[in-house]
């Protein structure tokens, strides 16, 4: 049920942290991976074999998804995990990465779903890699909050748009996960703590929390779920008073 042998993914921002860790998920159950990102090349190797290709998805990405359908006939998984955060810019810096934060975290995602959408056949998935901060507000970063924000109801409207296709369309919303965007948090002594007591398992999450949850989306064992917020944060969500 949970098998994704025989699967095309293509996964977003996969030379590091989430998107990686995702791409070598999915490969490890399975699925044929197309890993894409900017770098020229994984900042270290895939533990499984995972096709790369350097390409940036805040410009024009429909070719090189074309160019993955035709070589492999579909698509059957997108996982839209490319993302940025630009905290703490103030006055005209501020208005800049909002806009820079909408464009690679909301505008490019919805790119690369209609890219996606035509090679997909019915029973294909779409995820998309949202946030706590797409639920509750964090501090000092407008443009972060408003883009996860954004997909958050566009993976909502896309799985309305998209059902009658048969493809399902679920967010991933990852909690405080240890990762190169997370770094300066996880190494503050007292931003680490206030962190870590926030959620209810008591503790940072790591990529490889994410994997189960992004491979139950994947796959079959999830084939009446879409529309849906998938939470992956420790409890950081259900947490009240610390």
């Amino acid at each position: 049920m949970f098998s994704l042998t025989g699967k095309i993914a293509i996964v977003t921002g996969a030379s590091r942290g989430i998107g990686f860790a995702l791409a070598d998920g999915l490969a490890a159950a399975g699925a044929h991976v197309v890993a894409i990102a900017r770098s020229a090349q994984p900042r270290v190797p895939f533990s499984h074999p995972v096709q790369y290709i350097s390409a940036d998805v805040s410009g024009a990405i429909g070719e090189v998804f074309a160019g993955v359908a035709q070589a492999h006939g579909r698509i059957d998984i997108l996982v839209n995990a490319a993302g940025i955060t630009l905290p703490g810019a103030q006055d005209e810096a501020a208005l800049a990465n909002f806009e820079r934060s909408l464009q690679v975290n909301l505008t490019a995602p919805f790119a690369c779903c209609l890219a996606a959408r035509p090679h997909m056949p019915p029973g294909s998935s779409i995820i998309n890699v949202t946030s706590i901060g797409s639920i509750v507000g964090l501090p000092d970063n407008p443009g972060y909050a408003a883009a996860k924000g954004g997909l958050r109801m566009l993976t909502k409207g896309l799985a309305v748009d998209y059902g009658s296709s048969g493809i399902r369309v679920n967010a991933l919303a990852p909690g405080y996960i240890h990762t190169d965007m997370t770094a300066k948090s996880f190494s503050d002594p007292v931003l680490h703590e206030q962190r870590r007591a926030h959620t209810c398992l008591g503790r940072w999450g790591t990529v490889d929390d994410l994997l189960g949850a992004a491979i139950f989306l994947a796959s079959n064992a999830s084939s009446y779920i879409t529309g849906h917020d998938l939470l992956v944060d420790g409890g950081w969500t259900a947490k009240g008073l610390v």
